[in-house]
């Protein structure tokens, strides 16, 4: 850029972003426009010379993989001093679940309904990645998963759509901070836009197939409140969507992400998904994909070069129209604005905290003991006491391993800083009984039992047993599915080997998804779902065996009896041939020759309960909680007004403990069909033993809207069902009636 054209751009000033996005677009050329629109692939902690000449050209507008910051800072200096006009550049990296400090995954972060662990959490990520000159992370993943069978179900923030809502906001205030140009935020983009969690038989990249009404009543909703909390970008997903590819899918992209939602950010096609568009069967070649993905609303080609190669002449002959390239590079200069990069477009590592630190630490900790879920604990058998053991076993390949407790999708994870549960058990241990640990199995899909004999015996002389077992690392995370989620390898064998002692098990999950667990649940006397904890697994799990902390976690997604179940989620519709307890026939019960009526006639499985092996919610403690005294403050509603919800919640156990308090409710005939529950509120409460608290929820009929028969939201007048408990399987109910709305009174008027 000229001496002149610089100082004109200085005179607009920072405080005028769209005139400063204007000039300078409009003093770019096709060629810079078109590179501003390409995301390259780093080259590993160098610069070569073929992508310093691109970015000198101006034909590149971002970079991602590139966390050495000597050269994320050479990069900056190429393209801000010696580009013709100075565009710094977006540098983005997936930093999901943390950066040196891994956190639990976000599956698990979601078991803590806790907005403020999953917004520290992606702030402690941030901090630690922009020290290394990353200023742009491909998370928040919203998607909701319902199937588990879906590798990537490990990255996203469960099945519900208001909690993933909720949380997705959460961690967009945490990526980006309370001002995107300050040090240490960075540009957020929820993905996979949109519905990529519903992938046929839970494949990565297969098709989806959903409704207009499920998809903007289920799967939308967790981007809408992203894009409220203003999120800087978005990513297109790579499956289509009836037919259309989202990165060719003007629906998505445009009408309701740009012309409903009024987004003003940009949108970042997934990892070659643009020529991919091709392959879909779409289009005959790249050219013709460079244009559906323009038209559609995708702005940035992630290591395609589609764009590079084609934009321009596309622009060039009118079939795409200038205006829509120059829309498409200015929401990506607005952003790089907003990130304060054209003033400040370097990093130095010294100006930040130091990644790892005990601060870092103690917040990785934190989460991991919130994110943990109590599924099972016969005789109370948790928490164990240090006084009353003598010898402990502690079995399992998951039990030792500094990597696998960090799970999916951690590119700059650092193993080192990871204290495992055997580490912790031990310092726990000291002076005070003994730990033998046996391995058991080599790998989580180890199917030898060559190791089983040593931890029966480990097992025999021990007062616990506890077992470390789930799944590696490896078994979830993008293009990681499985066909079958019951415990792999021989990890159901070791669990009943080690149970036939006799000797008390408790059975520490460490996973990426909700596991199939019916053949062996009824072997172990405790269950705790611990995820992929992050680098604090071992200090964590510790304080919650051990009772220095009460596990508070519920599951943010159904655990399945067994894999044939999936999918299965709590918010599903009624169905007009329901199942029941008294229409439910197992095969096995069948009598030989019994008539085909004979099975019951309703939805179910022959060859399962009907009911999940835990459901959406659940969650224990080492206390127990007691709700009673369930009010309403009005039982009529205007459509355009709020009820009061109260309910007591009394803590009728010894310990102190936490609760997540839930509010569910039922619209039970709507002009077209709804879930038999929905999670519309909700509220961790901490309760001293013995201490009783009134919770109140306000509960706004406009939560109540859905998509009527024409897609419009809609709240319908009558009757509605309300829950409050500790899962979704809440007894304790009321009801109350939505009328239309009342006109208002003298005063309101007034």
């Amino acid at each position: 850029m000229t001496r002149t054209e610089t100082a004109i751009l200085d005179r607009i000033g920072r405080d005028e972003p769209e005139a400063f996005v204007q000039e300078l677009l409009a003093r770019m050329t096709l060629p810079e426009k078109v590179g501003q629109l390409n995301l390259v692939n780093g080259q590993g902690g160098h610069v070569g010379d073929d992508l310093a000449a691109h970015v000198r050209e101006g034909r590149v507008g971002a970079v991602l993989n590139e966390v050495d910051p000597a050269t994320v800072n050479e990069l900056q200096r190429l393209a801000v001093d010696e580009s013709r006009l100075g565009i710094p550049l977006l540098v983005g990296r997936d930093v999901i679940h943390g950066f040196r400090t891994v956190f639990p995954i976000p599956l698990a972060q979601a078991c803590s309904w806790d907005p403020e662990v999953v917004r520290q959490g992606a702030r402690v990520a941030a901090l630690e990645a922009a020290s290394r000159g990353v200023n742009w992370t491909f998370a928040p993943m919203v998607d909701i998963g319902r199937d588990p069978r879906w590798g990537r179900v490990a990255e996203c923030l469960g099945e519900d759509p208001h909690l993933a809502s909720i949380l997705a906001a959460a961690m967009v205030e945490g990526f980006q901070g309370e001002d995107l140009s300050d040090p240490g935020s960075l540009a957020a983009c929820a993905k996979h836009f949109a519905g990529y969690g519903a992938s046929e038989s839970g494949k990565d990249y297969a098709s989806t197939n959903i409704p207009e009404r499920e998809l903007r009543s289920v799967h939308l909703p967790p981007f809408r409140a992203a894009a409220d909390a203003g999120v800087a970008s978005f990513m297109a997903s790579f499956s289509d969507l009836d037919g259309i590819p989202a990165s060719a899918n003007h629906f998505l992209m445009t009408q309701v992400l740009r012309q409903e939602w009024d987004f003003r950010g940009f949108v970042v096609s997934d990892w070659d998904s643009i020529p991919q568009l091709t392959v879909h069967g779409l289009t005959r070649g790249p050219r013709g994909a460079a244009r559906e993905a323009a038209m559609a609303g995708v702005d940035m080609d992630m290591a395609g070069w589609t764009y590079l190669s084609h934009l321009g002449e596309l622009v060039e002959s009118g079939d795409v129209p200038a205006e829509r390239l120059d829309e498409m590079v200015a929401a990506v200069l607005r952003v790089k604005l907003r990130l304060g990069l054209f003033d400040h477009p370097w990093t130095n590592p010294a100006a930040f905290p130091a990644p790892g630190n005990p601060d870092h630490r103690a917040a990785a900790r934190e989460a991991a003991i919130r994110s943990t879920v109590l599924l099972k604990n016969e005789g109370s058998l948790l928490p164990l006491s240090p006084g009353n053991l003598t010898r402990l076993s502690v079995i399992g390949p998951l039990a030792d391993e500094p990597h696998e407790q960090l799970g999916t999708w951690i590119f700059d994870g650092d193993p080192s800083l990871s204290t495992t549960p055997l580490q912790a058990l031990r310092e726990s241990s000291e002076g005070r009984f003994a730990v033998r640990y046996v391995r058991g199995l080599e790998t989580t899909r180890d199917r030898s039992h060559d190791g089983f004999h040593e931890a029966v015996a480990a097992a025999e002389e021990a007062d616990v047993a506890i077992l470390f077992l789930g799944e590696e690392a490896i078994l979830s995370g993008e293009a990681h599915c499985r066909a079958d989620i019951s415990l792999p390898g021989a990890q159901e064998d070791l669990i009943r080997a080690v149970a036939a002692t006799r000797t008390p098990v408790v059975v520490v999950l460490m996973a990426g998804r909700p596991l199939a667990l019916e053949s062996v649940v009824e072997e172990v006397d405790a269950l705790l779902c611990a995820w992929h904890p992050g680098t604090e697994a071992g200090p964590a799990l510790a304080d919650l065996l051990f009772g220095v902390r009460s596990p508070s976690g519920k599951l943010a997604a159904t655990f399945p009896r067994v894999t044939g179940q999936v999918p299965i989620y709590y918010a599903h519709r009624n169905t007009g041939k329901p199942v029941s307890p008294e229409s439910w026939t197992h095969m096995d019960h069948l009598p030989r020759g019994a008539p085909q009526l004979s099975a019951g006639m309703t939805s179910f499985h022959m060859d399962t309960h009907f009911t999940p092996l835990f459901p959406f919610g659940h969650g224990l403690s080492y206390t127990r909680f007691e709700y009673s005294g369930l009010t309403l403050d009005r039982h009529e509603v205007p459509v355009d007004r709020a009820v009061g919800v109260y309910v007591q919640v009394t803590n009728a156990g010894a310990r102190r403990g936490t609760e997540v308090v839930q509010l569910y409710v039922r619209d039970p005939v709507a002009s077209v069909t709804r879930p038999v529950r929905e999670l519309k509120a909700f509220r961790r409460v901490e309760l001293e033993p013995g201490e009783t608290r009134t919770v109140r929820f306000v509960l706004h009929a406009s939560q109540l809207a859905f998509p009527g028969r024409n897609m419009r939201s809609v709240v319908e007048p009558g009757r509605i069902q309300v829950w409050v408990g500790g899962s979704s399987e809440a007894s304790l109910g009321s009801e109350f009636e939505l009328v239309e709305k009342t006109p208002p009174t003298e005063a309101e008027s007034a």
